[in-house]
């Protein structure tokens, strides 16, 4: 699958049911019969939607961890916790369920984003909050992670 793009707001009704954007069904066509993980976010508070491709993958480096060791096995309780099993319906619509509803704080205005291989979703006045945020650091953080030499890092 190639890296998605794109940001969209969306609405999100009070069952939870969020439309996908036509863009992003369009761009995940050919793996919308395959479902999706979605799970909450280590670092935000947001939720992140894996096609069952991407998850599977993310599950093979997860596999190798030696489960003898206490803070591997704490780490893997904790990345899965709430993990679901998620399907787009043949109108476009994805179900959040509700503890990731409450999780994540989403609202009926949502903000679906995405992020390389993966979507996010996010309540939209978090997702602006963490956009103002990171604007301040933005710059110190680029340059760490993409200014490396080519010999140091990605080129």
């Amino acid at each position: 699958m190639n890296s998605l793009i794109g940001t969209y707001e969306c609405k999100a009704d009070a069952k939870g049911r969020l439309m996908l954007p036509a863009a992003l069904k369009k761009q995940l066509a050919d793996v919308l019969q395959d479902g999706f993980v979605l799970k909450r976010a280590v670092f935000q508070p947001c939720l992140e939607l894996y096609p069952m491709a991407e998850w599977e993958l993310l599950m093979q480096k997860v596999n190798k961890l030696n489960r003898f060791k206490k803070k591997n096995n704490d780490f893997i309780r904790r990345f899965t916790a709430g993990v679901k099993i998620v399907e787009v319906d043949s109108t476009g619509r994805l179900l959040i369920p509700k503890d990731l509803v409450v999780f994540a704080g989403i609202s009926k205005n949502t903000v679906v984003s995405s992020a390389v291989n993966i979507l996010e979703i996010w309540d939209k006045e978090r997702y602006e909050a963490a956009i103002d945020d990171a604007a301040m650091d933005f710059a110190d953080l680029a340059e760490e992670v993409m200014g490396q030499d080519e010999e140091d890092g990605i080129s």
